[in-house]
């Protein structure tokens, strides 16, 4: 039974690898805890307003930076962590490059499982989309100027909520976009999903015309992070969107991040060309 196929041919160990991207990820640990500490740096070297509620959870809340220029372009980032680990804070280096290139940076906050379902962690997600329509003018948001991006299990909200009325473009980044395999897998111990949520949250399953979309993936993720961004990509464009499909040479579920932290990165450079469209 342990070779059983379940999921495109892979038994369960197989799957259960395919989607533990920091098993896959040589120096792993190192990796995070780099990030974690150029992320701190950035937060005593520059302005930003911290742990700004959206909601009553103290979890639902966000980081601004804002940008010098009155009317400059917003990126709302949300980062990852299979939607059951990880915090704002540890991703917030990825402003740096952001900021420095002209944009105004909000970081995302969300609750997590398994304190809270899928159904609950894009209602959040939503509900600070709301706010964030509601207050443009206070967090210097300027209209058809705001991209939303999100990294892993933020670039799956990132599709799910790329037709927001905010929104003017998406920048899902190794998005997981189909919940079905991740529902088969040791992740779901933590998510369980439900076939409810599976369907209604799959962005794969719900492809349609929207704003201008940059999707982006490392070239050396682990296979199953690969199908998921350039299935999305091709649909995407099979049903008429502006979609650009990039690869990042030589970089992982994590070092793709590095791209954001210098303006000439290749994130930052498809962020400022995606603002153009």
């Amino acid at each position: 039974m342990e070779n059983t196929p379940i999921f495109r041919g892979f038994n369960q160990s197989q799957l259960d690898y395919l989607y533990n991207n920091q098993a896959a990820c040589p120096n792993g640990e190192k990796i995070f805890a780099d990030m974690q500490e150029k992320s701190a740096k950035l937060y005593g070297s520059v302005k930003v307003q911290k742990n700004i509620p959206y909601g009553p959870s103290p979890r639902e809340c966000f980081d601004f930076f804002k940008s010098d220029e009155q009317y400059a372009p917003t990126v709302l980032f949300l980062h990852g962590g299979y939607w059951s680990h990880c915090n704002k804070e540890d991703f917030a280096f990825v402003a740096d490059g952001m900021l420095k290139s002209g944009f105004n940076v909000i970081l995302g906050e969300y609750n997590e499982a398994p304190n809270i379902t899928m159904t609950g962690i894009v209602a959040e997600i939503k509900k600070l989309l709301d706010y964030l329509h509601q207050n443009m003018s206070q967090f210097n948001i300027t209209a058809n100027k705001f991209v939303l991006s999100g990294h892993s299990a933020g670039g799956h909200l990132t599709c799910v909520l790329r037709d927001h009325q905010l929104v003017s473009h998406a920048m899902p980044i190794s998005a997981l976009v189909d919940l079905y395999p991740i529902s088969l897998s040791y992740l779901n111990n933590k998510l369980k999903l439900t076939d409810l949520e599976i369907q209604q949250f799959s962005p794969l399953k719900h492809v349609k015309l929207g704003v201008p979309t940059y999707v982006h993936n490392g070239s050396s993720e682990l296979m199953e992070l690969i199908r998921h961004s350039l299935e999305y990509a091709e649909a995407l464009f099979a049903v008429g969107n502006k979609v650009v499909y990039q690869q990042i040479e030589g970089c992982n579920h994590f070092t793709e991040l590095n791209e954001f932290s210098y303006p000439e990165g290749q994130l930052c450079r498809a962020l400022q060309s995606l603002i153009t469209l």
